[in-house]
């Protein structure tokens, strides 16, 4: 029996994929949101963690990785939902060192399929992501330009960046000028145009 921890924020889709999975007869699913996420995995002890890392509450990618650990350092496997079209999240997810990746348009039967690699301790990228992985590889933004265009492009001014992310103001300028460069933009909006265009933000 393969025990599988399913950590989406979206009630509809948790719901629905918590059903699909729990319909396998090799397959126990237990789902929860990010916050009883931690919770869960002591409860269960999954074989393998499924994680939407795509949505604003959705876990970072170290707070993803950290439920590949159990209490008694017995190591989980990491499957990673990631929407095709969105390098930069891909590349964050990358740093989770999960050992699948299936696109969120994926037909169920290869989530099922890659869920079972996984649970076997071989490696899964879903074919559909592959693209997505070569952009990410090629992306000239930092994590840290990423996150500083991420709180521009909510509306965040220069100020209330550097709050969030406990810079100076003039960190964030050097930032954003850096970012403005990299992307051949003419400004903050339009870097943030091509970024979104990109797949990036």
């Amino acid at each position: 029996m393969i025990r599988v921890l399913l950590v989406i924020e979206t009630c509809l889709m948790r719901s629905a994929l918590a059903a699909l999975l729990g319909r396998e007869q090799d397959i126990e699913v237990v789902a929860a949101p990010w916050k009883d996420a931690p919770g869960r995995a002591r409860q269960l002890r999954p074989d393998v963690c499924v994680v939407d890392m795509d949505g604003a509450d959705s876990p970072s990618a170290h707070d993803a990785a950290q439920l590949t650990v159990s209490e008694s350092e017995e190591q989980r496997a990491l499957l990673v939902l990631a929407p095709p079209g969105k390098p930069g999240l891909l590349r964050q997810a990358v740093k989770t060192r999960a050992l699948g990746f299936v696109s969120k348009d994926a037909p169920p039967q290869r989530l099922l399929r890659a869920i079972r690699r996984v649970a076997e301790g071989e490696r899964f990228i879903d074919s559909a992501l592959a693209f997505g992985f070569l952009q990410a590889a090629e992306m000239p933004l930092t994590p840290r330009e990423l996150n500083v265009l991420s709180l521009a492009a909510e509306g965040a001014s220069v100020s209330e960046i550097a709050r969030s992310l406990h810079l100076s103001n003039g960190t964030v300028r050097n930032y954003m000028s850096a970012i403005t460069r990299k992307t051949g933009a003419r400004n903050r909006v339009d870097a943030i145009r091509i970024s979104k265009g990109a797949g990036w933000l």
